[in-house]
């Protein structure tokens, strides 16, 4: 049985995990170069329901797998000790052929235990279904076990879920990135609206509302996109991998200690 949170304010919201969490694309006007993300406007929603100060901080990192989340930013989130933190993690190393679902899962856990331990209450987050997506649709099965243990573990722990795979506003294409990989500025919006109502927070709702029908794509149009996405993301990413780099090699988080939001 899943408890939920156990309260619906919190005075410190830790944020952990890849390039999701990191905010890729969503550019923050106010800081040339940098991202916003859904993270960043759930601590606003945090800080709008609060009647005092909120801190945040968000140590997400594009790029990285989980066993390097859980060994680099899970021991700098318990000693911020946050009432609140969202893990998301896993999906980079889901791309890979041979990755292990049930594995990462139980990596996953440990840490949810522990934070549960430390008397944080824990966000996670399925993976988005990858079905409409070339290439990217092999990885459904591995997505869908991860996707369900999720659920257990937070039975199991108390944990809240951001359900990605069943949001069916989120299979709009207008919501992704020209890389099919990161969310526009109107996903993360919206993800983040998802993810205060997981968390019990009564704030705006619009995100389950559909954007307006779109013309349907020209053969000839969907085959360009198609060949484009290739050559823009798929050979970059290859070409990473065969060299054993990532995209966030000698990267920093973006907002690595607790820092109080403005109010209002």
């Amino acid at each position: 049985m899943q408890l939920g949170p156990s309260r619906t304010t919190w005075r410190r919201y830790v944020a952990l995990g890849d390039s999701f969490t990191e905010g890729l694309a969503d550019a923050d006007p106010q800081r040339p170069g940098e991202y916003r993300g859904w993270a960043d406007r759930l601590a606003e929603h945090l800080a709008a329901a609060a009647d005092g100060d909120v801190e945040y901080a968000n140590l997400a990192i594009r790029g990285r797998l989980l066993a390097q989340v859980l060994d680099e930013q899970v021991p700098v989130a318990l000693a911020a000790g946050p009432d609140l933190v969202s893990l998301v993690a896993g999906g980079n190393d889901l791309l890979r052929p041979g990755a292990d679902p049930d594995r990462l899962a139980a990596d996953l856990e440990d840490a949810v235990v522990r934070f549960r331990a430390a008397g944080a209450d824990v966000l996670l987050a399925t993976g988005v279904d990858p079905r409409q997506t070339p290439i990217l649709r092999r990885t459904r099965g591995r997505v869908a076990v991860f996707n369900a243990s999720l659920w257990s573990i937070a039975a199991r722990h108390g944990a809240v879920v951001l359900d990605q795979w069943g949001a069916r506003w989120v299979q709009d294409w207008r919501m992704w990135d020209s890389d099919r990989i990161h969310l526009t500025a109107e996903g993360h919006r919206r993800t983040a609206l998802a993810a205060a109502t997981a968390l019990g927070l009564l704030v705006d709702d619009d995100w389950h509302t559909p954007l307006p029908p779109q013309p349907r794509r020209a053969l000839r149009a969907a085959l360009a996109e198609e060949a484009a996405w290739v050559r823009g993301f798929v050979a970059p990413w290859i070409g990473r991998r065969l060299r054993g780099r990532s995209s966030g090699d000698g990267r920093a988080a973006k907002r690595p200690v607790p820092l109080a939001l403005p109010r209002g």
